[in-house]
C-alpha cells in the first residue's frame, strides 16, 4: 500500500488521535508519517540510524537514534535525553514502544547482530532512563497483555518470545519465562503486537509471514503470507483498530531476490478480522 522500497522498515506506531501511522526506515535514517485518510506520506530525515519513534501526548516525539534517546519537538529539533551506551560504539538502538502507563521501552543491539552486548531500557515519565534487561543480542518486539499484567519481549536470535510479570504502576518486570519458541523453518521473530483477545501477532524475518499466536499455549493460530521475505514488525491501526499495518525490508536480499520481490521494503495493510489494542503515547510528568 506504500511502495516506498525502504531498506529496513520498522517500528510502526498508530496515532489514534491524528489518524496516522508512524514508522521508521532505520538504514535510510527516515521517520515516515502515513495518513490513510489523505492517502499521503511524508518523511522526516534524521542524522543517524533511527530505531524507533513514538508520539508524546504533549506534542512531538521521542526518538531512539543510534547514539541515544532524544526528544523531537514539533519543529523537528532534537534534544538529548540520554546516551546509556555511549561507550558501546558498535551498538545501536532498535525497536521500541510505550507501555500502557506511557513509559518508553526501547532496546539496543550489536550492529552485526551477533554479540549479546545490547539491553532493554525504559524511559520513565520523568525522563529517567533505567536498564531493564541485559545480555540482549537483537532487542525487538514488545507487547503488553490486555490485563496489563504481562510484558512480552523478543530477543531475535534466540527465537524465543519471553514473558515477564509486569507491574503497571512501577514498571518493574520479573519472573522471566519463555512464552513460545519460533521454529527455524518459520524464520526469526522480529517485531510484534497484540490484539484485543490477547493473542500475539509476530513478524517473521526471513519467513515472509506474520503469525498469530496464543502466548498461553505457544500454539500458532494463523499464518498470513506476504510477497516479501523479510517481514519486520506490525501494529493495529485505523479508526476501529481493525487494520494491521506491516513493515518490511530490502536489506539482506540479492539483486535477483529483489527482482522477484518488487514490494520488499514497502508498508502493507490487511484486515485480519480481529481488533487490536491502541498504540500508547509517551506521557510526561506522571508519578
Amino acid at each position: 500500500m506504500d511502495d516506498r522500497k525502504g531498506l529496513l522498515g520498522e517500528g510502526p506506531c498508530w496515532d489514534e488521535k491524528e489518524g496516522v501511522l508512524y514508522w521508521v526506515d532505520i538504514v535510510k535514517k527516515e521517520i515516515h508519517i502515513f495518513s490513510p485518510e489523505k492517502r499521503s506520506s511524508e518523511s522526516i530525515q534524521v542524522r543517524e540510524y533511527v530505531g524507533a519513534v513514538v508520539p508524546k501526548e504533549s506534542g512531538g516525539f521521542l526518538v531512539a537514534l543510534q547514539s541515544g534517546i532524544y526528544s523531537m519537538d514539533t519543529g523537528q529539533q532534537l534534544t538529548l535525553i540520554a546516551k546509556p551506551e555511549e561507550t558501546k560504539v558498535n551498538n545501536r538502538f532498535n525497536d521500541g514502544k510505550c507501555d500502557p502507563k506511557g513509559r518508553f521501552w526501547v532496546g539496543t543491539m550489536d550492529m552485526d547482530g551477533t554479540n549479546p552486548s545490547g539491553a532493554l531500557y525504559c524511559v520513565d515519565n520523568n525522563y529517567e532512563v533505567n536498564k531493564k534487561i541485559e545480555g540482549v543480542t537483537i532487542s525487538n518486539g514488545l507487547a503488553w497483555d490486555v490485563k496489563r499484567e504481562v510484558m512480552y519481549f523478543i530477543d531475535t536470535p534466540t527465537r524465543n518470545v519471553y514473558k515477564y510479570t509486569f507491574n503497571l504502576e512501577t514498571g518493574d518486570i520479573d519472573n522471566k519465562e519463555i512464552a513460545m519458541h519460533v521454529s527455524q523453518e518459520l524464520g526469526f521473530p522480529d517485531g510484534m503486537t497484540i490484539d484485543e483477545e490477547g493473542m500475539l501477532w509476530i513478524a517473521l524475518w526471513g519467513g515472509g509471514k506474520v503469525i498469530r499466536c496464543d502466548p498461553n499455549s505457544g500454539s500458532i493460530l494463523r499464518e498470513i503470507s506476504l510477497p516479501v521475505t523479510n517481514v519486520t514488525s506490525c501494529t493495529f491501526g485505523g479508526s476501529r483498530l481493525e487494520e494491521l499495518y506491516i513493515t518490511t525490508a530490502r536489506v539482506g536480499l540479492s539483486a535477483e531476490e529483489l527482482e522477484n520481490e518488487p514490494y520488499a521494503g514497502g508498508l502493507f495493510r490487511i484486515t485480519p478480522g480481529v481488533k487490536g489494542v491502541p498504540s500508547y503515547k509517551f506521557k510526561e510528568g506522571m508519578k
